[in-house]
Protein backbone atom coordinates (compact mmCIF):
# COMPACT_ATOMS: atom_id res chain seq x y z
CA UNK A 1 0.00 0.00 0.00
CA UNK A 2 1.37 3.39 -1.00
CA UNK A 3 0.43 6.91 -0.03
CA UNK A 4 0.99 9.01 3.07
CA UNK A 5 1.36 5.88 5.20
CA UNK A 6 3.11 2.71 4.04
CA UNK A 7 1.62 -0.48 5.46
CA UNK A 8 3.79 -3.57 5.89
CA UNK A 9 3.16 -6.90 7.57
CA UNK A 10 6.21 -8.20 9.44
CA UNK A 11 5.28 -11.40 11.23
CA UNK A 12 2.47 -10.64 13.65
CA UNK A 13 3.23 -6.91 13.57
CA UNK A 14 1.73 -4.29 11.30
CA UNK A 15 4.20 -1.52 10.49
CA UNK A 16 2.66 1.86 9.67
CA UNK A 17 5.39 4.04 8.19
CA UNK A 18 4.71 7.76 7.82
CA UNK A 19 5.53 8.51 4.20
CA UNK A 20 6.06 12.20 3.53
CA UNK A 21 9.87 12.08 3.51
CA UNK A 22 10.18 15.31 1.49
CA UNK A 23 8.61 17.12 4.48
CA UNK A 24 10.18 15.00 7.24
CA UNK A 25 6.84 13.18 7.56
CA UNK A 26 5.07 16.28 8.84
CA UNK A 27 1.46 15.72 9.83
CA UNK A 28 -1.38 16.65 7.49
CA UNK A 29 -5.05 15.72 7.33
CA UNK A 30 -4.24 13.25 4.58
CA UNK A 31 -1.57 11.54 6.65
CA UNK A 32 -3.85 11.37 9.69
CA UNK A 33 -6.61 9.81 7.60
CA UNK A 34 -4.18 7.23 6.22
CA UNK A 35 -2.91 6.48 9.71
CA UNK A 36 -6.49 5.97 10.85
CA UNK A 37 -7.08 3.47 8.05
CA UNK A 38 -3.96 1.60 9.08
CA UNK A 39 -5.23 1.41 12.65
CA UNK A 40 -8.58 0.15 11.33
CA UNK A 41 -6.75 -2.68 9.57
CA UNK A 42 -4.69 -3.53 12.65
CA UNK A 43 -7.76 -3.62 14.86
CA UNK A 44 -9.83 -5.74 12.48
CA UNK A 45 -7.25 -8.47 11.81
CA UNK A 46 -6.97 -10.97 14.67
CA UNK A 47 -3.56 -12.22 13.57
CA UNK A 48 -2.09 -8.73 13.86
CA UNK A 49 -0.93 -8.60 17.47
CA UNK A 50 1.32 -5.49 17.51
CA UNK A 51 1.43 -2.14 15.70
CA UNK A 52 4.70 -0.36 14.89
CA UNK A 53 4.85 3.32 13.92
CA UNK A 54 7.91 4.45 11.97
CA UNK A 55 8.98 7.12 9.50
CA UNK A 56 10.26 6.99 5.93
CA UNK A 57 13.34 8.87 4.85
CA UNK A 58 15.52 10.87 7.24
CA UNK A 59 13.13 11.35 10.15
CA UNK A 60 10.38 9.89 12.26
CA UNK A 61 8.17 12.99 12.19
CA UNK A 62 8.88 16.72 12.40
CA UNK A 63 5.41 17.64 13.65
CA UNK A 64 2.47 19.32 11.97
CA UNK A 65 2.87 20.83 8.52
CA UNK A 66 2.70 24.51 9.49
CA UNK A 67 2.04 25.49 5.88
CA UNK A 68 -1.35 23.81 6.26
CA UNK A 69 -2.49 26.59 8.61
CA UNK A 70 -2.52 29.88 6.69
CA UNK A 71 -5.49 30.98 8.78
CA UNK A 72 -5.86 30.66 12.59
CA UNK A 73 -9.36 29.25 12.10
CA UNK A 74 -7.86 26.10 10.58
CA UNK A 75 -5.97 25.24 13.75
CA UNK A 76 -8.89 24.14 15.92
CA UNK A 77 -10.26 21.64 13.42
CA UNK A 78 -6.84 20.12 12.83
CA UNK A 79 -6.18 19.80 16.55
CA UNK A 80 -9.43 17.92 17.00
CA UNK A 81 -8.53 15.52 14.23
CA UNK A 82 -4.97 14.94 15.38
CA UNK A 83 -6.17 14.57 18.97
CA UNK A 84 -8.68 11.90 17.96
CA UNK A 85 -6.00 9.85 16.19
CA UNK A 86 -3.45 10.27 18.98
CA UNK A 87 -5.99 9.37 21.68
CA UNK A 88 -6.92 6.28 19.69
CA UNK A 89 -3.28 5.21 19.55
CA UNK A 90 -2.90 5.71 23.29
CA UNK A 91 -5.94 3.53 24.05
CA UNK A 92 -5.48 1.09 21.14
CA UNK A 93 -6.35 -2.47 22.22
CA UNK A 94 -3.04 -3.85 20.92
CA UNK A 95 0.51 -2.85 21.88
CA UNK A 96 1.88 0.07 19.86
CA UNK A 97 5.63 0.59 19.39
CA UNK A 98 7.39 3.62 17.90
CA UNK A 99 10.61 2.95 15.98
CA UNK A 100 12.27 6.36 16.03
CA UNK A 101 15.14 7.57 13.87
CA UNK A 102 16.18 11.07 12.88
CA UNK A 103 14.07 13.74 14.52
CA UNK A 104 10.82 13.43 16.45
CA UNK A 105 9.78 17.03 17.01
CA UNK A 106 6.67 18.89 18.17
CA UNK A 107 3.71 16.81 16.95
CA UNK A 108 6.15 14.03 16.11
CA UNK A 109 7.25 13.92 19.73
CA UNK A 110 3.61 14.06 20.80
CA UNK A 111 2.93 11.04 18.58
CA UNK A 112 5.74 9.15 20.30
CA UNK A 113 4.22 10.02 23.68
CA UNK A 114 1.02 8.16 22.73
CA UNK A 115 2.62 4.76 22.14
CA UNK A 116 3.35 2.05 24.68
CA UNK A 117 7.03 1.39 23.99
CA UNK A 118 9.74 3.28 22.12
CA UNK A 119 12.75 1.86 20.29
CA UNK A 120 15.05 4.76 19.41
CA UNK A 121 18.12 4.77 17.21
CA UNK A 122 21.18 6.04 19.03
CA UNK A 123 21.37 9.02 16.66
CA UNK A 124 17.67 9.92 17.03
CA UNK A 125 16.74 13.27 18.56
CA UNK A 126 13.69 14.49 20.44
CA UNK A 127 12.45 18.09 20.51
CA UNK A 128 9.27 19.84 21.57
CA UNK A 129 10.11 22.78 19.25
CA UNK A 130 6.81 24.66 19.64
CA UNK A 131 8.56 27.53 21.43
CA UNK A 132 10.83 28.04 18.43
CA UNK A 133 7.87 29.26 16.38
CA UNK A 134 5.79 30.99 19.05
CA UNK A 135 3.45 28.02 19.32
CA UNK A 136 2.05 25.90 22.14
CA UNK A 137 1.68 22.13 22.34
CA UNK A 138 -1.72 21.04 21.12
CA UNK A 139 -1.51 17.25 20.93
CA UNK A 140 -0.57 16.26 24.44
CA UNK A 141 3.02 17.29 25.22
CA UNK A 142 2.11 19.40 28.25
CA UNK A 143 0.36 16.41 29.82
CA UNK A 144 2.14 13.32 28.54
CA UNK A 145 5.75 14.54 28.42
CA UNK A 146 6.01 15.35 32.17
CA UNK A 147 4.61 11.92 32.94
CA UNK A 148 7.35 10.33 30.86
CA UNK A 149 10.42 12.31 31.90
CA UNK A 150 9.32 14.47 34.84
CA UNK A 151 8.20 18.12 34.97
CA UNK A 152 11.65 19.75 35.03
CA UNK A 153 13.02 17.86 32.03
CA UNK A 154 9.74 18.40 30.18
CA UNK A 155 9.96 22.16 30.79
CA UNK A 156 13.55 22.13 29.55
CA UNK A 157 12.47 20.60 26.25
CA UNK A 158 9.39 22.80 25.97
CA UNK A 159 10.91 26.15 26.98
CA UNK A 160 14.15 25.89 24.99
CA UNK A 161 12.93 24.09 21.88
CA UNK A 162 16.24 22.22 21.94
CA UNK A 163 16.64 18.90 20.15
CA UNK A 164 18.27 16.44 22.53
CA UNK A 165 19.76 13.05 21.62
CA UNK A 166 17.94 9.84 22.40
CA UNK A 167 20.91 8.83 24.53
CA UNK A 168 19.88 11.55 27.01
CA UNK A 169 16.62 9.71 27.62
CA UNK A 170 17.89 6.15 27.93
CA UNK A 171 16.52 4.76 31.16
CA UNK A 172 13.50 7.07 31.13
CA UNK A 173 9.96 6.28 30.04
CA UNK A 174 10.60 8.09 26.77
CA UNK A 175 13.07 5.51 25.42
CA UNK A 176 12.40 1.85 26.15
CA UNK A 177 15.25 0.46 24.06
CA UNK A 178 18.22 2.37 22.66
CA UNK A 179 19.34 0.67 19.45
CA UNK A 180 22.37 1.07 17.26
CA UNK A 181 21.31 2.87 14.10
CA UNK A 182 21.76 -0.17 11.86
CA UNK A 183 19.79 -2.38 14.26
CA UNK A 184 16.68 -0.24 14.75
CA UNK A 185 14.43 -2.45 12.63
CA UNK A 186 15.94 -5.65 14.04
CA UNK A 187 15.49 -4.51 17.65
CA UNK A 188 11.93 -3.38 16.93
CA UNK A 189 11.08 -6.68 15.26
CA UNK A 190 12.48 -8.54 18.27
CA UNK A 191 10.41 -6.47 20.70
CA UNK A 192 7.26 -6.95 18.65
CA UNK A 193 7.98 -10.66 18.36
CA UNK A 194 8.33 -10.99 22.13
CA UNK A 195 4.70 -9.87 22.47
CA UNK A 196 3.22 -11.60 19.43
CA UNK A 197 2.66 -14.92 21.15
CA UNK A 198 1.07 -13.49 24.29
CA UNK A 199 -2.66 -13.44 24.98
CA UNK A 200 -4.19 -10.52 23.03
CA UNK A 201 -6.90 -10.23 25.66
CA UNK A 202 -4.35 -10.25 28.44
CA UNK A 203 -2.20 -7.54 26.87
CA UNK A 204 -5.23 -5.35 26.13
CA UNK A 205 -6.40 -5.69 29.73
CA UNK A 206 -2.92 -4.91 31.09
CA UNK A 207 -2.75 -1.79 28.94
CA UNK A 208 -6.12 -0.61 30.25
CA UNK A 209 -5.19 -1.38 33.85
CA UNK A 210 -1.94 0.57 33.68
CA UNK A 211 -3.74 3.57 32.18
CA UNK A 212 -6.50 3.38 34.79
CA UNK A 213 -3.99 2.90 37.59
CA UNK A 214 -2.30 6.18 36.73
CA UNK A 215 -5.59 8.03 37.11
CA UNK A 216 -6.92 6.50 40.34
CA UNK A 217 -5.87 5.71 43.88
CA UNK A 218 -4.06 2.48 44.69
CA UNK A 219 -6.96 0.79 46.49
CA UNK A 220 -9.36 1.34 43.62
CA UNK A 221 -6.74 0.29 41.10
CA UNK A 222 -6.08 -2.96 42.95
CA UNK A 223 -9.79 -3.76 43.09
CA UNK A 224 -10.07 -3.09 39.39
CA UNK A 225 -7.10 -5.37 38.73
CA UNK A 226 -8.75 -8.24 40.59
CA UNK A 227 -12.05 -7.68 38.81
CA UNK A 228 -10.33 -7.84 35.42
CA UNK A 229 -8.52 -11.05 36.34
CA UNK A 230 -11.81 -12.67 37.37
CA UNK A 231 -13.29 -11.58 34.04
CA UNK A 232 -10.24 -12.82 32.14
CA UNK A 233 -10.47 -16.20 33.88
CA UNK A 234 -13.57 -16.92 31.78
CA UNK A 235 -11.67 -16.53 28.51
CA UNK A 236 -10.31 -19.25 26.26
CA UNK A 237 -6.86 -17.68 26.57
CA UNK A 238 -6.85 -18.15 30.35
CA UNK A 239 -7.83 -21.81 29.98
CA UNK A 240 -5.19 -22.32 27.29
CA UNK A 241 -2.49 -20.78 29.48
CA UNK A 242 -3.28 -23.10 32.39
CA UNK A 243 -3.50 -26.10 30.09
CA UNK A 244 -0.19 -25.28 28.39
CA UNK A 245 1.51 -24.85 31.78
CA UNK A 246 0.19 -28.25 32.86
CA UNK A 247 1.29 -29.90 29.61
CA UNK A 248 4.70 -28.17 29.65
CA UNK A 249 4.29 -26.61 26.19
CA UNK A 250 4.02 -23.15 24.69
CA UNK A 251 0.46 -21.79 24.74
CA UNK A 252 -1.42 -20.90 21.57
CA UNK A 253 -3.70 -17.97 22.29
CA UNK A 254 -6.70 -17.06 20.15
CA UNK A 255 -7.86 -13.84 21.78
CA UNK A 256 -11.45 -15.02 22.12
CA UNK A 257 -13.54 -12.80 24.33
CA UNK A 258 -14.69 -14.10 27.73
CA UNK A 259 -18.08 -15.76 27.88
CA UNK A 260 -20.78 -14.11 29.95
CA UNK A 261 -21.60 -16.10 33.07
CA UNK A 262 -25.32 -16.82 33.44
CA UNK A 263 -26.80 -16.08 36.83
Amino acid sequence: MTGDVLVERRGAALWLRLNRPHALNSLTDGLLEALGRGLDLAESEEDIRVVVLAGAGRAFCAGADLLSFPEPAAVQGFLRRVGAVFDRIESFPKPVIAAVHGIAAAGGLELVLCVDLVVAARSARFADAHANYGLLPGAGASVRLPRRIGPARAKHLMFTGTALPATDFAGTDLVTILAEDDRLTEETDALAGSMAGKSPLGLAAMKELVAEGLETDAAQGLRREQDRLVEHARSADFAEGIRAFSEKRAPVFTGRVPQTVKE
